[in-house]
């Protein structure tokens, strides 16, 4: 009852009592952003969502236009505290996890929920392994498991393989636990920075 139909009622009630405060950080994220760089204000990401469809991944944007993708030798996005590609304002949303926040419009959308499997880049597709593939039974979410616990505190293998499991395991009071330590994790800023010297792969947008 709660995976198919509770959730995404749930998911709709949050995100409509959200949503003004969703409005209050545009305006002040947005104005941040334009004055730093004049660029826009929104990132649209490809990424992989339930049942291995692509959607678009809105996120306030934190890096310098046209920035270039880096990607870890095992496919995982790269992420250091000194990334020159990041602007001061997106440290600090980046930081507070305030770039996530328009994912409130995919979940409006019915492409996300609030808590789910974290979604990957849509061109990694094909190097999901069998025992990782579960992670796409559902909807992708702002915040998950991996994020709540380990945030990017996991090789990439061990984020997928957890992510199966929330998959397969979605429950409300299981739920309940993610979104309450996620908001702990936040505010403790655990987990934040993973990469020093790694050797990675550049995509250019």
């Amino acid at each position: 009852m709660y995976r198919v139909f509770l959730k995404r009622i749930f998911d709709i009630l949050i995100c409509i009592i959200g949503f003004p405060v969703f409005v209050a950080l545009y305006a002040i994220v947005g104005l941040l952003i334009k004055l730093e760089d004049r660029g826009p204000i929104f990132y649209k990401a490809d990424r992989i969502g339930k049942d291995c469809k692509s959607y678009g991944m809105y996120k306030f944007r934190s890096m310098k236009t046209n920035a270039p993708t880096l990607l870890n030798s095992d496919g995982s996005t790269y992420n250091a505290k000194d990334d020159s590609r990041v602007t001061k304002i997106g440290k600090f949303i980046r930081e507070t996890s305030i770039d996530e926040t328009p994912q409130i419009l995919n979940v409006l959308k019915g492409e996300m929920s609030i808590i789910g499997p974290r979604a990957s880049l849509a061109s990694v597709l094909d190097t999901y392994k069998d025992d990782e593939i579960d992670k796409m039974k559902v909807r992708p979410g702002i915040t998950g498991y991996t994020q709540a616990y380990y945030r990017n505190g996991l090789s990439n293998r061990d984020k997928r393989l957890m992510d199966a499991w929330y998959a397969k395991n979605v429950g409300f009071w299981l739920d309940i636990k993610i979104f309450f330590k996620t908001i702990l994790t936040v505010f403790k800023r655990e987990g934040l920075y993973t990469n020093g010297e790694v050797k990675i792969v550049v995509k250019k947008k």
